[in-house]
């Protein structure tokens, strides 16, 4: 039920997932969802908990093996693929706190804060210096793909191009640390 939900939220927005909707999406009466969820904040936060996970493992997955401006890239472009292809469920991340360190969203964030934390260490980021960098990070995952994903750039310059410009501008700033 909840991928459904998150399914249904990336065709019609986060904003507009309800409950009843949901409950059409999967012929069933809305008040049998209840027996699965505790509500539309409760689907909500287990969507969220879905995509971090996915996001976990799509970018764990994307730099295996790799290190340096190749894991970052390979993070990013993870990262941002799945923004792009699962806008509904993502926009659920933001800003969902984790109720206590067994809640399934943040079990899901620490595994990508750990892959994001070693795509760092590669390249020295001082453990004192390490928040500041994932919050950067994070950013930049955040701000690029969510802007693209919602049609935020217009223009006609290659979006493909100004993201490569991103990895390299990171790259080079993180270099430099």
């Amino acid at each position: 039920m909840v991928a459904a939900g998150a399914d249904l939220a990336d065709e019609v927005g986060l904003g507009r997932l309800t409950m009843a909707l949901l409950a059409e999406r999967l012929g069933v009466r809305t008040p049998s969802l209840y027996k699965h969820v505790g509500g539309q904040e409760d689907l909500v936060r287990r969507i969220a908990a879905l995509a971090t996970d996915q996001a976990a493992d799509a970018v764990g997955a994307a730099v295996q093996g790799v290190a340096g401006r190749d894991a970052l890239a390979a993070a990013l472009r993870a990262f941002r693929t799945l923004v792009i292809a699962h806008p509904g469920r993502y926009a659920a991340t933001t800003g969902m706190e984790p109720t206590g360190p067994d809640d399934p969203m943040a079990l899901a964030a620490q595994r990508l804060f750990d892959v994001f934390r070693a795509v760092l260490r590669g390249y020295g980021i001082d453990e004192s210096d390490m928040d500041h960098a994932l919050r950067m990070f994070r950013s930049l995952c955040h701000g690029f793909a969510t802007l693209e994903a919602a049609g935020g750039f217009k223009w006609s310059t290659d979006i493909d191009k100004s993201f490569e410009w991103l990895i390299a501008f990171a790259d080079r700033g993180l270099r430099a640390m």
